[in-house]
């Protein structure tokens, strides 16, 4: 048996288990494709084997920095009087994102507790308080740094994100001037799809090959349903409208399947 690993190897195996080429499948090439990419689209957005977790790194430029301190303008008009309306402002604080990733998890906060010296608190508590790590306790040292991080999130908190697919843009609310330098790193911890030209191994993944095969045969009996109830040579009709609701029944319990077994827990998509 041939292992799928393109997209035309994914659309022979698909003919292949339809019938093909004892029987003629009336579906076109390009239908094909297009049922092919709507599966794959399908098996990115539930699939937990269609993305992965990614940390991304991006180096802050001057130039987005200096399109953070500018706005954007829209108007709003009243239904009933036109002559009534409202100006809005709406800042550009964001970063182009690709357009790959699903959902922004976090980024890791602009802080610099990884700069610690001698005068810091966690400096100070490590060097007096854990100095033997034999006979040493690290309940008191665990509860203060519980203690010191609750501090840091009251007084500082995290740097409040806005993140949609079709948007492609990170939106970061902060004081970009003040909070940020041009060079500066900060890191996205996000879910990107997986790109199946790279890691070719999802044309072979069974749930994908049957989710398409079922996606073609219902563009086969849809095709077919154009023509109920015209006889071909020898008296034998075509049946497109049964090819259909098999069609239908078989994308249902495997769009039930992956959202029951496969799909990511709900809260996953934050941002």
């Amino acid at each position: 048996m041939a292992i799928p690993n393109t997209k035309a190897t994914l659309k022979d195996y698909c003919l292949r288990a339809l019938g093909e080429p004892v029987i003629d499948v009336n579906v076109d090439v390009d239908q094909c494709d297009d049922r092919i990419d709507e599966a794959l689209q399908y098996f990115t957005q539930y699939h937990y084997d269609g993305i992965e977790r990614m940390y991304l790194k991006h180096q802050i430029t001057s130039a987005e920095i200096t399109r953070a301190g500018t706005d954007t303008t829209s108007t709003g008009t009243d239904s009933v009087d036109n002559s009534i309306t409202a100006s809005f402002k709406e800042g550009k604080g964001f970063i182009p994102m690709p357009s790959a990733v699903v959902s922004v998890i976090n980024i890791f906060p602009f802080t610099d507790k990884n700069n610690v010296n001698m005068f810091d608190t966690r400096y100070q508590l490590r060097l007096n308080d854990l100095f033997d790590f034999s006979s040493t306790s690290f309940i008191d040292y665990k509860m203060t740094m519980q203690h010191i991080d609750m501090l840091d999130q009251l007084l500082t908190g995290q740097k409040p994100i806005r993140y949609n697919q079709h948007q492609n843009r990170l939106y970061i609310d902060m004081d970009w001037d003040e909070d940020t330098s041009a060079d500066d790193y900060i890191i996205i911890e996000c879910f990107r799809k997986v790109d199946p030209e790279t890691y070719v191994d999802i044309y072979d993944d069974i749930f994908l090959k049957r989710y398409a095969t079922a996606l073609i045969k219902k563009q086969w009996g849809a095709n077919l349903s154009k023509f109920a109830g015209v006889a071909m040579l020898g008296g034998v009709q075509l049946n497109g409208e049964t090819i259909y609701t098999q069609a239908l029944e078989e994308i249902s319990n495997l769009e039930e399947e992956v959202r029951l077994a496969y799909e990511m827990p709900m809260d996953y998509m934050v941002g």
